[in-house]
């Protein structure tokens, strides 16, 4: 399974430039908890970070930062760890792992942005996968049975 089938490719994005709380705006208006920074070249989308709610109210508000005065480019993290849209889902739970991100991004061969996927988004998926593996697994035996009679 191939990550680009699961990620989300309605990515909320900002540039370097974006006012902190008009990415704090981008984060409330989309329901979302990240923003990804891009740079455009050549009319593509490339990542250049990304912000997390989290940064923003750890990085700034918690020490008394004045917010207005601070860009997307200042708490971004960067680079943005990626996979491939053609990475398979366990590949990418393994990149995650080993970077220690909650959230990645998805880029095409060229490292233009394809999309984003989360923790959260990749345990809805695993969990409706072992749903359907539970169900084969319950309904073995009756299926044996009937075929057995």
């Amino acid at each position: 399974m191939a990550i680009k089938d699961f990620c989300n490719t309605d990515v909320v994005i900002c540039d370097a430039d974006t006012a902190v709380p008009d990415v704090a705006g981008l984060m409330r208006a989309h329901h979302v908890g990240d923003v990804i920074v891009i740079e455009e070249r050549d009319g593509r989308r490339f990542p250049a970070g990304i912000v997390t709610d989290r940064d923003i109210v750890l990085e700034a508000v918690s020490v008394g930062l004045d917010v207005k005065v601070f860009t997307a480019g200042d708490l971004m993290t960067s680079p943005l760890i990626t996979v491939n849209a053609t990475s398979g889902v366990f590949e990418t739970l393994q990149t995650m792992s080993r970077h220690r991100v909650r959230r990645i991004g998805v880029v095409h061969e060229d490292g233009s942005l394809y999309g984003v996927v989360s923790a959260d988004d990749l345990i809805k998926l695993l969990a409706q996968e072992l749903t359907s593996l539970t169900v084969a697994i319950a309904d073995q035996p009756a299926k044996e049975s009937r075929l057995r009679k």
